[in-house]
């Protein structure tokens, strides 16, 4: 099966840049798609200093839907937004001030790659972290997902008025040239030796192996049915399992939420953008009558998708219903995207003259 790769590489303009994260991406260009995914064949998308984190997060998304192997390279630098303070990486217009609205959250990427099967999805990092974030990591991770690899480092603020090499992809890039992919644990490890030789500073040295659990793990199963087109059965199965956590822990406990937030990707998946939306709605709204903040990234994750998926949503009494209760919600979270709920009142007035 063809693998997917995404190169992403991303860095300030201006004073506040501290990686030359773009100077990569030619190396890696030089190296085979096959060889850098480990496949026999291999689609290759590259993105280079985007503008808009929803640039990323659509690139993102239809990578972590691909079938077969994903392997991500990402290069650039880690800022934390002043808010909540979570750890973003910085885009092309990021600046301190505005990490909020023109950085990618780094929580997104697990979000997106949560129904990857386990051990077919890896993550190689080289990413630079100005003082805030190098003191985040102090004693925070940086979370990627269920059954996802994750090689790579962290480096440290370079000096001021210095911009870094991203010294570890550049090795890692080196490598590939070969024409072989070794095994990525092996691969990880010539590649921080090779970088320690040419002065790059390890910094914060990330390996997460992911191999597949010897417990058998229920997303597997449910992720194979869906790939597969057997979506009522895929949603039945996390309807199961919902059931079960709710029974255990409460319905508005994380584990049941959680097995919410997959039925409701299933039925994107599966087409079903109303279903999708309904679900999304209904999991923002538990959160918040759990107290969690507006701003929480959970909320507003599912305040966005149910966005998303009522934009996608063409039958307008359904889209009608559902916007009525997506702009009540957007009262309460108005999210990082600026105009959010003037978009949901200008096409919920539109939809008034249709029905």
């Amino acid at each position: 099966m063809p693998g997917t790769v995404l190169l992403l590489a991303a860095s300030p303009m201006g004073k506040g840049c501290l990686v030359d994260a773009a100077s990569v991406l030619p190396v890696l260009a030089a190296v085979s798609p096959a060889v850098l995914s480990g496949t026999d064949t291999a689609n290759v998308v590259e993105l280079a200093d985007p503008l808009e984190p929803q640039a990323v997060l659509t690139r993102l998304r239809a990578a972590a839907t691909a079938p077969g192997p994903l392997t991500v390279f990402v290069t650039g630098q880690l800022q934390l937004d002043r808010r909540q303070r979570l750890p973003h990486l910085a885009l092309a217009r990021t600046t301190p001030a505005t990490v909020r609205y023109t950085a990618f959250p780094w929580h997104w990427i697990a979000e997106e790659l949560r129904l990857r099967p386990p051990g077919t999805t890896a993550l190689l990092v080289d990413l630079h972290a100005d003082a805030e974030s190098w003191e985040y990591l102090a004693t925070s991770t940086l979370p990627v997902g269920r059954g996802v690899g994750l090689y790579g480092r962290v480096a440290p603020p370079p000096p001021r008025r210095t911009v870094a090499s991203p010294a570890y992809m550049k090795a890692v890039a080196t490598l590939l040239r070969s024409g072989h992919r070794p095994e990525l644990p092996l691969l990880h490890e010539q590649a921080l030796a090779r970088a320690d030789g040419e002065g790059g500073r390890p910094g914060i040295v990330l390996a997460v192996d992911a191999r597949v659990p010897a417990a058998p793990d229920p997303h597997v199963a449910i992720t194979v049915a869906a790939r597969e087109g057997r979506h009522e059965e895929a949603a039945a199965l996390a309807a199961r399992w919902e059931q079960e956590a709710v029974r255990t822990w409460g319905t508005a406990s994380e584990q049941a939420l959680h097995w919410a937030e997959v039925r409701a990707d299933l039925a994107m998946l599966a087409g079903d953008a109303a279903g999708s939306c309904r679900v999304w709605l209904a999991v923002a709204t538990a959160r918040l009558d759990t107290g969690q903040p507006a701003d929480a990234p959970s909320v507003e994750s599912a305040v966005d998708r149910a966005h998303h998926q009522w934009g996608r949503v063409d039958d307008p009494l359904r889209a009608r219903e559902l916007g009525l209760a997506l702009a009540g919600l957007r009262l309460r979270v108005p999210g990082r995207r600026q105009g959010a709920l003037d978009h949901v009142q200008g096409r919920l007035s539109r939809l008034e003259a249709q029905v």
